[in-house]
Formats: C-alpha cells, sequence, structure tokens
C-alpha cells in the first residue's frame, strides 16, 4: 500500500463490521484508502483522535435551510449558505427539501436548485408538497396544497431533470396511487407524510411503492387502538423506512427510541426538517410564505404549529444516544449509512471503508462535535 495522504489515527472507528478500537484511517485522493487497527502507517499528515469517535458523515434527506438561507427560492447564495451551515455540522450529504407552491413557483425552485445537483452540491431535492392533506398540513399554505395529478407531477419531474429524489404526498388525495407509481416508474422515492388516511388508505400506498415515512408521527393521523392509521402501517412495514426528527421537541425520547427499536437500523432514518433559522438564532423568517417566529430555538407559526426545526445533524445523533438511548452505531446506521442506501449512494458514502468518500466526523466523548471532513479535506 502506498502512504496515504493523511492518517486518522488513535480512535474509536465506527465501521460496518463493528467499533474498531484504537482504530486508523487512511485518506487518498479524497477517499479513504485504508482501516486498521493499531499502529498506523506512515503519512504526509497525521490527524491525533486520541480516543475520539470518528463516524461517516452524516446525510440527511430531509432539509429546508440554515444559516440563514432557505432552499425555498431562487437565489443559489441562500442554498449556499444552508450547504455550508450544515456541512459544518457533519452533513456532507443532503437533500434540499422544499414547501408546499402554486406549480410554477415550484418548477423555477426546482430548475434553480438542478444546478447544485449537477454539481454535486446536493444529492438531489425533496418536493414536500403541494400534494398533502389540509387537514395535515402543517407550515404548509392549505391554499395552494392539491392532489397529484398526473400532470402535475410530470411538470415537477421534468423541471428538475433528474434531480427529484423524493416526493411527499398524501394517500387520501384522488390519483394518489397513480402518482406513486408514476414517481416509482421515474426512480423516485415516494414518501408518506402530511396526511389524514385511515389504514386502508395508506396500505394500498405501500403496495404501490411508497417507501418512507415523512417525519413519522408529525403532521399525520395519530396512532389510536382501533383505527392505526398511518403510524401503524408505516412503522409496522418492513418495506419503509421512517423518518425521526429527534430534537426532543418534535417527538418525546420514548416515542423516538420505541419507533427505533422496532424499526431497526435497517429502517430507520434521523432528519432534520431544519429551516433557514438554524444557526440564525431566534426571530422572525419565513417557510414558503408562512411567516415563523424562533423562540429559544422552536419554529412555530402563529397558531403555535411547529414549522420545521432548527436541528443539525450532529445534535440529532447525539440526542439519540444521550437522551434516547440507542448505541453510536445505532446512530450511525441512522445517520449514515440507512439514508445514503435509500438515496442509491451506498457505493459512495454512508460507511467507513475503504474506497468511499472520505466522509468523515470527529465527535468526543460525549458526542459532541470536534471536526468534519467531506471528500478528506477538514472543514471544521
Amino acid at each position: 500500500m502506498n502512504d496515504p495522504e493523511l492518517i486518522l489515527a488513535g480512535g474509536r472507528v465506527v465501521t460496518p463490521g463493528g467499533v474498531l478500537d484504537d482504530g486508523w484511517v487512511g485518506v487518498s485522493g479524497g477517499k479513504i484508502s485504508a482501516v486498521g487497527t493499531g499502529p498506523a502507517p506512515k503519512a504526509a499528515s497525521t490527524f491525533e483522535l486520541a480516543g475520539r469517535w470518528l463516524v461517516p458523515g452524516f446525510v440527511d434527506i430531509h432539509c429546508h435551510g440554515g444559516g440563514g438561507g432557505s432552499f425555498t427560492g431562487i437565489e443559489v447564495d441562500q442554498a449556499h449558505a444552508a450547504i455550508n451551515t450544515h456541512r459544518s455540522h457533519g452533513t456532507t450529504t443532503m437533500l434540499a427539501s422544499l414547501v408546499s407552491a402554486p406549480l410554477p413557483d415550484l418548477a423555477k425552485q426546482i430548475g434553480a436548485l438542478s444546478e447544485l445537483v449537477t454539481d454535486g452540491a446536493l444529492a438531489g431535492i425533496h418536493l414536500e408538497g403541494p400534494f398533502l392533506s389540509a387537514a395535515r398540513c402543517g407550515a404548509h399554505d392549505p391554499a395552494i396544497l392539491r392532489p397529484p395529478e398526473t400532470s402535475a407531477v410530470q411538470q415537477l419531474l421534468d423541471a428538475g431533470r433528474g434531480a427529484v429524489r423524493m416526493v411527499t404526498l398524501a394517500p387520501e388525495l384522488p390519483n394518489s396511487m397513480n402518482a406513486i407509481r408514476q414517481l416509482v416508474d421515474h426512480g423516485v422515492i415516494a414518501a408518506v407524510g402530511h396526511t389524514d388516511a385511515v389504514l386502508d388508505q395508506v396500505v394500498p400506498a405501500v403496495e404501490a411503492g411508497a417507501t418512507v415515512a415523512t417525519h413519522l408521527f408529525n403532521a399525520m393521523r395519530p396512532l389510536h387502538h382501533r383505527e392505526p392509521g398511518p403510524i401503524g402501517v408505516l412503522l409496522e412495514d418492513e418495506r419503509v423506512t421512517v423518518e425521526l426528527i429527534c430534537d426532543l421537541v418534535h417527538l418525546h425520547p420514548a416515542v423516538v427510541k420505541l419507533a427505533a427499536s422496532h424499526a431497526g437500523t435497517g429502517r430507520t432514518v434521523l432528519v432534520t426538517d431544519a429551516i433557514s433559522a438554524t444557526e440564525a438564532g431566534d426571530g422572525t423568517y419565513e417557510l414558503g410564505k408562512l411567516p415563523v417566529t424562533v423562540t429559544d430555538g422552536e419554529p412555530r407559526l402563529a397558531d403555535g404549529s411547529l414549522a420545521g426545526s432548527t436541528l443539525t445533524m450532529d445534535v440529532a445523533f447525539r440526542n439519540l444516544v444521550a437522551t434516547c438511548g440507542l448505541t453510536v452505531p445505532e446512530a450511525v446506521a441512522a445517520s449514515a449509512t440507512k439514508p445514503a442506501h435509500l438515496l442509491g449512494l451506498a457505493d459512495r458514502i454512508g460507511e467507513i471503508r475503504p474506497g468511499l468518500a472520505a466522509d468523515l466526523v470527529v465527535l468526543d466523548e460525549t458526542l459532541n462535535l470536534n471536526a468534519v471532513l467531506n471528500n478528506g479535506t477538514q472543514l471544521r
């Protein structure tokens, strides 16, 4: 083996095969070149981990913005502000999530963001709306919501030229089963969310190809012992991956643990659902066209409803372990490995093993973030 350009040595390295104590990782050409334990090989540069955790870069499939920047416009500078904010917190791969808007506006937003997908700054676009239930609209303008007509879905897919990777819809809306099949046929992930559906309306959606539960529990009919609703289907069906917002505001820690334990590492994904206020402080912001007030880090509409979060993935990771009781390897699966598989990127990111991108996060013993590497370049 040629000497690597960089060695990260002497840490607790989380690999697909388990945790390597006194582990090391070699980096060359922006990729992981070798992984081992014990004495590390020579390298041009060495990063001493000193017993800290080394985990894969985080993958966030549901994020609306950050650092004062939002994905819900057409200003590329705002998108870059959001991307850079979350990268500094360990999210080295992300989808840009849009909110409900009139179709022409969404098409423009998708067109602008698609350039960032082509450039590799984003892994794709997630459309959270406008095909949502008015009864469970959350921070979406109910006046804009509409059924997923075939032509409307196609208009948005065409605007992205392959950049749209996931679409959230409510399965009780007219034409939703056809829309799910349409999305799947185009290689797009169909997600169930913002829904007031009963169980008998959700089962066909999964059969049609829906494979993700958008922020499980939030903005959907609650679980009831006589009508399990969407949660009863989405949490139980082995074909469905469940998103969890682990900010300890959207979900009680006991609920996070319950859902993650039931779904397991193969079906649990941490997401931020972060908005532009993330890392920008309390104040007044917009999500789409709706005013949002952030107080003590909690974004809410005028009626008190939560409107996204100010969460970053490093905090979600720490919360999952320190407060909800999962292990560090389980948190790695939920924050990196599983979302990478979901996006079809498991051959490039999501694990610490040779040949994959050197997207790496260093966490101290209390799981606070110490450093971030993206393609081998240290960002923090």
